[in-house]
This record gives structure tokens, sequence and C-alpha cells, in this order.
């Protein structure tokens, strides 16, 4: 496409130089300019693109958009622009054909929740013949597609890339975890939502946001400026979980119809006659378009929340019945989401990826439902990341724990010790007993916590802790197959440490 053509959705920009060069490619890192590309120089919270500009004219760009003229390279055209990530949102949306003008799309947004609800609703659209592609914290895929996720929600120029891929190996329809940081940086502004699911907000990102009014208002923009009314899609639906206590404010700023849902809230979806056990979740669907029976593998209150967040984004773009509950009970499990590691002690073995409070305390809260002998939580905080929640952390841990053993997550750049120091701060009040790992791993102990900074020995430890009929929880880290320790990302996968945990116990 020429660069003229690029240029057609933005209200407002200034297009200097000869000639209209044609554009083969669209870029905001300068590493990856190509002869003919666009070149996007974006100020960021680390680095300036700007400062980028000469390497990327070096390497071979035909034109450069920017928002700071002092910059403009003397060589070939540039365009100025008032905000440098709205225009490339808008830009590469173009650049690939605008791929989710013709398809649904379904933007799920909120501190939890976020994937299971996406695998669900794969296969609530998969059983109404709109097979979809997922875009989220695991992966972007569609059938032997995939594409590795370096983001929950990637640059725009990655998303609409990634779009008109996953739209060219024939999905029907997308659906995307869309987080506070896209939200905010503006990345999914190309995107034509179809639909906007509010899950919930609870104590996430503060390190980014620094308050939960700002977190919010990065999940509102979803809801009152990217489900606008528009030509391309005229009847735009949010389905919002009114349970949140953040659900009202989430309702009143959506800027189309929306279709409530909740467990205790009585919202146009919900569930009726529920009963859980470790078997699973069945129940009732009671929806706007009728009612109908379900039964699902997944377990707890939560899963029950996303469940319902499905069948509500399935009410909004008007999909059988029927679709929705062969969806929801043909779904088994998510890939670090109280996904269970098989073993022959008699051992319940759950690795979730629970990284916040009140994440951790949902599972464990159903953990204790459930539980027949003790609960061993293994967890640890991120570092380079919110501090105020590892207190928090902590005493939910070990108050709803009868062992928790408080190890390494991601320490990244910060002292793993101090981190665990921040942590046990939050349990000193509950007046619990402290043990070393070799008073733990002696045994007698029936509640208490520890501290233990070696990830895998942490692991190891619960493993020979756990007597049959216990439950041993490991927190925080889910699906990740790697260990960032310092600014080195090291290969590490609690599931794979727990099968060989159990191997090295005794028959």
């Amino acid at each position: 496409m020429t660069l003229s053509q690029l240029l057609s959705p933005l209200a407002d920009c200034e297009l200097h130089g000869q000639g209209v060069p044609e554009i083969s490619g669209v870029t905001c890192d300068s590493r990856g300019v190509a002869p003919g590309s666009l070149f996007f120089a974006l100020r960021g919270t680390s680095f300036d693109g700007h400062n980028y500009v000469a390497a990327a004219v070096e390497a071979g760009a035909a034109a450069v958009v920017l928002e700071d003229p002092s910059f403009a390279p003397a060589t070939i055209p540039w365009v100025r622009v008032p905000d440098g990530r709205a225009a490339m949102a808008a830009i590469s949306a173009e650049f690939y054909g605008n791929p989710t003008a013709g398809l649904p799309l379904v933007g799920i947004t909120g501190t939890n929740g976020k994937t299971t609800t996406t695998y669900l609703l794969e296969g609530i659209l998969t059983a109404a013949g709109l097979p979809p592609a997922v875009l989220g914290t695991i992966s972007y895929r569609f059938g032997d597609t995939s594409i590795e996720a370096s983001h929950t929600t990637p640059e725009s120029t990655e998303l609409q890339a990634a779009f008109r891929t996953l739209d060219n190996a024939g999905a029907r329809a997308f659906v995307m975890e869309v987080s506070s940081h896209a939200l905010e940086q503006k990345r999914v502004d190309g995107c034509h939502f179809d639909v906007g699911v509010f899950t919930n907000l609870t104590r996430d990102h503060l390190d980014y946001h620094k308050t939960m009014e700002s977190y919010l208002d990065s999940k509102l923009r979803l809801f009152r400026e990217l489900l606008r009314t528009a030509p391309v899609k005229p009847q735009r639906r949010a389905a919002v979980n009114m349970d949140d206590e953040y659900g009202a404010r989430v309702a009143a700023a959506a800027v189309c119809p929306v279709i409530t849902y909740g467990v205790d809230f009585a919202g146009d979806v919900r569930a009726a006659n529920v009963t859980s056990s470790v078997s699973g979740i069945s129940g009732t669907l009671v929806t706007p378009a009728g009612e109908i029976p379900f039964e699902s593998r997944l377990l707890g209150k939560f899963n029950l929340s996303n469940i319902l967040a499905a069948a509500a984004a399935g009410i909004a773009l008007d999909l059988p019945l029927e679709a929705i509950k062969t969806g929801i009970e043909q779904h088994a499990t998510v890939p670090g989401r109280m996904e269970r590691v098989d073993n022959s002690h008699g051992v319940t073995l759950l690795v979730d990826y629970a990284h916040t409070g009140d994440a951790l305390e949902n599972v464990l809260s159903t953990l204790q439902e459930l539980k027949t002998g003790r609960i061993i939580t293994v967890f640890g905080c991120g570092g380079d990341r919110d501090p105020g929640k590892r207190p928090i952390m902590g005493s939910i841990a070990a108050r709803m724990s009868d062992i928790a053993i408080v190890t390494s997550d991601n320490p990244r750049t910060e002292d793993p010790f101090a981190i665990l120091d921040q942590v046990r701060a939050g349990i000193v009040p509950l007046r619990l007993c402290e043990f070393s790992p070799d008073q733990i791993d002696a045994g007698g102990v029936e509640k208490g916590f520890t501290m233990l900074e070696n990830r895998r020995e942490a692991i190891r430890l619960a493993v020979r802790l756990a007597r049959p009929g216990d439950i041993v929880l490991l927190a925080g880290k889910g699906h990740e197959d790697y260990q960032i320790i310092g600014r080195t990302k090291h290969h590490f996968d609690d599931r794979e440490e727990a099968r060989q945990a159990f191997a090295e116990l005794l028959p």
C-alpha cells in the first residue's frame, strides 16, 4: 500500500516530504526495520523512539511517523501526528486489511478469569460453527497455527499481523484477552469489537497504574470508547460481572447495551440449582434466550463466574443456547489453571496461575470446600512488580492453608529474600508458627509456614509432606515454563517439577 492510502483513517496528520512511497511493513522497533518499512517513533517509559529515527532511515525505512518534528528525517517522507500510538493502531489495521472488521471479535478484560473465559468461549463459538482464533496470555492460536504470546496483548503492529495470519488460516471469529496495559497504550484501538466482557477488578499492576482508579480507567476505555456504535459493527454489546464491586461502574460507562451476569447477582445471565463437587459444577443456565441445564468439569465459584461470562458473551453474539451448553460441557482444563498433575500417591496436586490476592483467595476457598485432608500451598510473588500485594498474599496463603511454603516466583532484578520478608510481614500478625524447612520436612507439623527461596526445592518439600487425601497447590506461575532471575529467563515448569518430585518418592 502507498503511504497516502495508509493515512486515510487518520483525522489529524501532516505529511511532509516528496514522493508517495510504497510501504512493505509497519514497525515501532528500529531493529525490525527493512527496506520499505514505515517506522513509528513512539515515546515509551524507558525509551523514546524518536532517538531511533536515524537508525530506521539507515536500515531502509520508506517513511517515518512521529510526534516531534525536531527529529524529522531529511531524506524520506515523514508524518507528524498528535498521538503516535493511536496513529500506529489505525495504520496497522489498515495495512493488514482490517481483519477484525468482517469477523466477530470478543474482547475480555479483567484482573482474573480472562484466560479461562477465552477457552470456554472458544468451545462455544466452535459449537456454533464459528471456530475462533484465540489471542491470550498463553498463545495466539487457531487450529495448527500458533504464534507465541510475547504479551497478553501485543503492540498493534504485531496484533494486526496476528489477526491477518489467523484469518488467513481459516478463523471465523476472534476471542482475545485485553490487558489494561494494551488499553492504556492504545494497542487495540484498531480493533473492531462486537462484544466487550468485564470479569472483575482486583489489586494488580499497581506498579504501572499506581492507583485502582487509574487501573479502572484503563479498563473502562474498552466500554466507553471502543464499543461505540460504528457502521462496521452497528450492534455492539457489553457483558459485565455485577458480582464485582466495580461492575456497576463499568455497566454505567458502557456506550452500548449491557448484558449483566453474576453468581450472586440476579443478572440477565445467571445459574440456578447449582451443585459443586470435586467432579465439577452443574446447574441450569438462565438467560434472556431461555434456560438450559449444564455440567462442567471446572471447579469452584470463581469458575462458575467464568462460565457465566462466556455464556453472557455467547448471548451477546446471539449464539444458540445448545452451542453455549456444548462449549461449556466439552471444556476440560486450561493450561496452568487448576491443572492437575497426576500421581499414584493419592495426592491432589494442582498448578494454578493465581498471582494476585483475589485469585489466590478464590482458589483456596474452593479447595477448602473440597478438601478431605490438608492443604499445602507453595507460592511466591514476582519481583519488579507491585510490592503492596506481597503481604496480602502472604496473609491469605497462610490463613487458608494448613501449611504454606513461601518461595520465589520470578524474582527478576529484586533480592528474592527481600521479597520473602515482605510476604512474611503479612503472615506475622496471624501468630502462626514459622518453621525451618528442615523442621517441616521432619514431619509432625499440621499448621504453620516456612520460607524456602529455591522454588524447585520448595515443590519437592511440598510433595514429600503430602499424604493421601491432601491437596498441594503450586500457585503463581501456572502455564509459565520459565523463571526470570535477574534479567535471564531459565526453563522452569511447575508441572514438570511436580512430576519429577513424585518420581523421586519411594514407592
